[in-house]
């Protein structure tokens, strides 16, 4: 499906549900439509137009938090709602952010700034999403995240994912903030209790999120060696078709090694991989492929002369 004929049939429910009476009956309807947004399949992700999707998605994003008013703890709608805000600031306004780069630092820096506060918006449905599937768990992640992951089963992988997502790009954007650098263990705790659960869900998008994280310095739990592992296993399960792991393992490990020839290795193969090959992930590989293509053109900002 189309992300236009998506708004088109968006509309077509959100007409039905204006006309309906009563409360109940209203509520009803109002989970109907939730559970449709819920689960809407590739419809994004294999979009071949970005702008069209950079111009639908906060008309979508908005529609997800009405609907939350009406049904608050529908625990599908909010890990869709957190997953939303999480891909839209990183494809579209951190990247746009890369793409201005330094150059135009106030520029730049309001865009991250912005996408900040989406990753800590998102992080904060995925939070509302843990507490409707387990009582207080939004203060136990904080206090004692090992008791409570644990309760956690195959089905909640797409909830842990988004929760340590959505939390470790606030993190990564802000690590100068101690109130947000202080979480990072409960962000690791989330990603390996996914990865035990089944690591290999959504092609690796695990093993990218690991790649991330072991990316960091040795101080904040940091490995260049697992990041390695986790690169090899992403492409593997990916058969080579995404994009993303190379740009990880570029910005994340040949950059702070100082490693220039692997860096520009890392970004041409992160451009040759083909966006036809795999189409539910079209959309990805695009809009990676435009950062890839910015990380070359300013590649002297990232290395010593």
């Amino acid at each position: 499906m189309h992300s236009r004929h998506f708004l088109a049939r968006t509309l077509v429910l959100l007409t039905s549900l204006a006309a309906l009476g009563g409360c109940s009956v209203k509520t009803m309807a109002v989970k109907t439509v939730a559970n449709t947004l819920s689960d809407t399949g590739d419809v994004f992700s294999r979009d071949e137009d970005p702008e069209l999707v950079r111009d639908a998605v906060p008309f979508a994003l908005k529609l997800y938090e009405s609907l939350l008013d009406s049904v608050p703890r529908h625990e599908p709608l909010l890990i869709a709602t957190c997953s939303g805000f999480t891909q839209y600031g990183y494809g579209f306004v951190e990247t746009d952010a890369d793409i201005i780069g330094e150059a135009r630092h106030e520029e730049s820096k309001a865009l991250r700034d912005r996408a900040l506060k989406l990753y800590v918006r998102g992080k904060n449905y995925c939070l509302r999403a843990f507490d409707v599937r387990f009582r207080g768990a939004s203060q136990a992640l904080v206090t004692d995240p090992s008791a409570l992951l644990a309760k956690a089963e195959k089905k909640d992988v797409p909830l842990l994912y988004w929760t340590a997502a959505s939390w470790g790009a606030a993190i990564s954007l802000g690590i100068d903030q101690p109130d947000l650098v202080i979480d990072l263990p409960t962000v690791r705790a989330l990603a390996e209790r996914a990865l035990a659960l089944d690591e290999t869900w959504s092609k690796g998008a695990i093993h990218e999120l690991m790649i991330s994280l072991d990316s960091l310095p040795e101080a904040l739990g940091g490995s260049t060696e697992q990041a390695r592992k986790h690169f090899a296993r992403a492409v593997e399960l990916q058969g080579g078709n995404s994009a993303s792991p190379y740009i990880l393992l570029a910005t994340g490990v040949a950059v702070p090694a100082q490693d220039k020839a692997e860096y520009e290795q890392l970004l041409q193969k992160a451009l040759a991989v083909d966006p036809g090959k795999d189409p539910s992930n079209r959309l990805a590989n695009l809009l990676s492929q435009r950062r890839a293509r910015a990380l070359l053109d300013q590649e002297d900002a990232h290395f010593a002369k």
